[in-house]
């Protein structure tokens, strides 16, 4: 099943904004535990730093049932492409990424890239490109595609305009097309306004968090609140649309970022976190699998088939919380768009384990109620992809026609 297809499904059935209504209350898949937490910043860096997880959960994330990246890899899973994680840095001693880690500059805090005290970074790339597992459990987006580790933060997660623009220029001077900025900073910055510039004269696309993760004070954060990034906001519970969208700046893409489950620095273990930052991880990597796919198309051209195959809101385009919609990496390789060309619908990859959807049961955050509003809601998921084959005639005879995007700004 096409991603457009299965989107539509969804639609059709729930007659909401994006994904299905979620359920009142829904259990973590049983036997899932608890898993360590990892956020965007710390507190304070004497708490040291973030210790390997002893959690091996082997379960499929919610997340990567949602999108079936899976489906496209017959296409597409990314090689050729490098994208750069601008973070805490990237540790794969887990192995994940497989020898497709290279370490770039650091322009904050001590160590090499390779060095990531805070986690987050390596949890990004683990959602970017983490090669799949025999059996069930975590696989990025992309999983051929590589990762160039950037780090721009100290042991706490925090940044500067300053060494953000420095770390994008090195990312594109890599050879980076996709640039997923995972860390924010409040202002904007003429030494940031000028990296995004040169990236996008070099044709890289930079994708960053519409917000910090956290953030509950209006305000445009950078560099998202320039035009020339693709701006991308989380997914809240259940697919429902974003909670800090009164937070103000733009949005142009949403994508899962609650719950998400991925890797961390020190080992094998599996970890948990929430936020837009993980957001990006979602659509840098189908942003890889479209480069991989049609390695020639420009920026432009890149970003409007990201825009056009995302699954629409039913409102004007760009819609205030949700930009174009929900990063559909089946369609943004497959579907045809206007002027950019596409490919057949590939024959279905099967799924790499049957049984129930994980959704890791968070610590302290996110909340206990939020996960087992997503459990709930990536349960549903699947057994309304299931009754696709029934459901879909019915829409067509109602008219349903997939929605087209404008082109890039």
């Amino acid at each position: 099943m096409s991603g457009r297809r299965r989107t539509a499904v969804l639609g059709l059935l729930s007659g909401a904004l994006l994904l299905p209504a979620v359920p009142a209350a829904a259990a973590p898949a049983s036997g899932s535990g608890s898993l360590p937490g990892i956020a965007q910043t710390v507190s304070d860096s004497q708490q040291g730093c973030v210790k390997a997880s002893s959690a091996q959960v082997g379960r499929t994330p919610w997340p990567q049932t949602l999108l079936a990246p899976q489906s496209a890899w017959n296409l597409s899973e990314g090689g050729g492409v490098t994208v750069a994680v601008l973070g805490s840095g990237v540790n794969d001693s887990s192995g994940v990424l497989a020898g497709r880690l290279s370490l770039g500059p650091r322009e904050n805090g001590s160590g090499d890239s390779g060095r990531d005290c805070v986690g987050y970074g390596t949890f990004v790339a683990g959602l970017i490109a983490a090669q799949p597992s025999a059996g069930p459990g975590l696989a990025g987006i992309a999983p051929q595609a590589r990762i160039l580790a950037i780090g721009v933060t100290d042991d706490t997660g925090a940044t500067s305009a300053g060494a953000l623009a420095q770390g994008i220029r090195a990312a594109v001077d890599g050879g980076a097309r996709v640039v997923d900025v995972t860390v924010t900073v409040p202002g904007p910055s003429g030494a940031l306004a000028s990296a995004v510039g040169y990236a996008v004269k070099k044709g890289a696309l930079v994708v960053a968090p519409f917000g910090a993760d956290g953030q509950t004070q209006a305000g445009t954060v950078y560099p998202a609140g320039y035009p020339q990034v693709l701006s991308v906001a989380d997914l809240a519970s259940g697919g429902s649309p974003p909670q800090n969208g009164a937070l103000g700046g733009r949005v142009d893409l949403v994508a899962p970022g609650d719950a998400v489950m991925s890797v961390g620095p020190g080992g094998s273990g599996d970890f948990t976190a929430t936020g837009p930052g993980l957001a990006t991880a979602f659509v840098a990597g189908t942003a890889a699998l479209v480069l991989g796919r049609y390695p020639s198309l420009t920026l432009a051209q890149l970003v409007r088939r990201l825009e056009a195959t995302a699954y629409h809101p039913g409102t004007a385009l760009p819609d205030p919380h949700l930009g174009y919609g929900t990063v559909d990496p089946v369609a943004a390789v497959t579907e045809v768009v206007p002027g950019l060309g596409g490919a057949p619908v590939p024959k279905p990859v099967p799924a790499r384990a049957a049984g129930p959807v994980l959704l890791p049961a968070p610590t302290a955050d996110p909340a206990a109620d939020q996960a087992a509003e997503v459990a709930g809601a990536a349960l549903l998921a699947v057994l309304l992809v299931a009754l696709a084959a029934t459901v879909l005639p019915r829409g067509r005879r109602r008219g349903w026609r997939p929605g087209r995007g404008p082109e890039w700004r």
